[in-house]
């Protein structure tokens, strides 16, 4: 079980400036960067208005800071954080497979929220799931469905067909699959979720079909459901002027905390929300 002072989720410049400041105050810091080939960042061809890196494409900017971060210290899992769980005076993150115990946490996931599918969020817990590894013992030798909008849906498509009768893998977005998997690729884009005599029923573009289960992977979690009785305004995370969250020892920064969407602003939240850590971790706070 990695164990750090600072555990940071995300992986675009708030979380790296973070991570950067933090080493420098000599905290032991993990970052959770899933891929974020996706993002907005990745995809621009050139940043002009970031002051010391003119005419830079995202792509070299992200690699950039990424590479001073870790030459500084900083552990980096290249997984998704699924859920956030007070235990104490720690937190316990699940990322991926693994268990990060922290003593702080940084939410620096962006301003991108994940759109649910109608039925998802009130069957969540329920017989719907965002975590094979959490819960795929409850459906051994049943039925069950895996909706999946990246990559990473395939090691869990893999890990649940060890252990379900049926496994049926859908994509929410089109996406490289294995050749040969063990699981069953099905046509047809998921639509909406619904409960009907004790099961779940998936209703897609070519029909509608009926499990014990269905599970659910994208490359990012909404905050509240990361880490449940966070306080949000809308689609962003509510902070102070020192990046500290309602939850003790919870800072967010970046686009998660809202706008302006600038890498420079993203930056310096970044190094405000690493100083402030600091600080009440010193204090004991």
């Amino acid at each position: 079980m990695p164990q750090c002072d600072m555990l940071i989720i995300g992986s675009g410049p708030a979380a790296w400036s973070c991570a950067l400041t933090a080493r420098q105050r000599n905290l032991s810091v993990v970052v959770a960067a899933a891929d974020a080939a996706s993002s907005w960042l990745q995809k621009a061809e050139q940043i002009d208005n970031y002051p010391g890196m003119p005419m830079v494409s995202g792509k070299e900017m992200l690699r950039v800071f990424r590479q001073q971060a870790v030459d500084a210290g900083a552990v980096v899992l290249s997984t998704l954080a699924r859920q956030v769980m007070p235990a104490g005076d720690i937190y316990m993150t699940l990322c991926g497979n693994d268990i990060v115990e922290s003593r702080c946490v940084v939410l620096a996931t962006g301003a991108a929220r994940p759109k649910l599918l109608p039925g998802e969020e009130d069957l969540l817990g329920s017989g719907v799931s965002w975590c094979g590894t959490c819960d795929g013992m409850f459906f051994r030798g049943k039925e069950v469905a895996v909706l999946s909008a990246w990559h990473g849906g395939i090691e869990e498509g893999e890990f649940l067909s060890g252990l379900c009768a049926k496994v049926d893998y859908y994509s929410l977005v089109s996406h490289a699959l294995p050749d040969n998997p063990p699981f069953a690729v099905m046509q047809g884009t998921p639509k909406s979720l619904r409960r009907e005599d004790g099961r779940i029923i998936l209703t897609t573009s070519n029909g509608q079909s009926a499990y014990d289960g269905v599970f659910i992977f994208r490359p990012a979690v909404s905050p509240t459901s990361l880490l449940p009785g966070l306080n949000v305004s809308g689609a962003f995370i509510q902070v102070d002027r020192r990046m500290a969250a309602n939850l003790p020892r919870v800072y967010a920064c970046g686009d998660c905390t809202g706008h302006p969407l600038q890498i420079a602003k993203a930056v310096g939240e970044g190094n405000i929300a690493a100083i402030s850590a600091a600080e009440d971790l010193l204090k004991g706070d």
